[in-house]
């Protein structure tokens, strides 16, 4: 086992991009190449960056988690034009957005408490 599988955070990441995959299973097919591809990618990137700079230095692993807090914001305006185009309902909506949020401000906590 890796150590960062025991971070809450990694946890969480890992959660938040499940939610995202089962969310756009539904995206319209032509979609698959565009805000489905793009937000998928956005949301895994979290964990993963989590993930890869946890073996660094504490100076370094700040940068990946700045990256990891990054790609959550990248999630929000994705978010809002699958509201806009209706490929999500205001209920997953405010269900995804809040996960983003808490989800940024554990990646700042952690970051703060380093």
């Amino acid at each position: 086992m890796f150590a960062f599988e025991d971070l809450r955070i990694y946890n969480d990441a890992l959660s938040f991009s499940k939610d995202i995959y089962k969310l756009t299973k539904y995206f319209p097919r032509e979609e698959t190449f565009g805000i489905t591809s793009q937000l998928r990618r956005a949301a895994s990137s979290v964990a993963l960056n989590i993930a890869e700079g946890s073996g660094l230095s504490k100076k370094e692993f700040k940068n990946f988690l700045r990256r990891a807090r990054g790609s959550v914001y990248e999630c929000v305006p994705i978010l809002n034009i699958a509201l806009d185009i209706k490929y999500i309902s205001e209920e997953d909506y405010k269900r995804i957005y809040n996960g983003c949020n808490t989800l940024a401000k554990s990646i700042s906590a952690l970051m703060k408490s380093m």
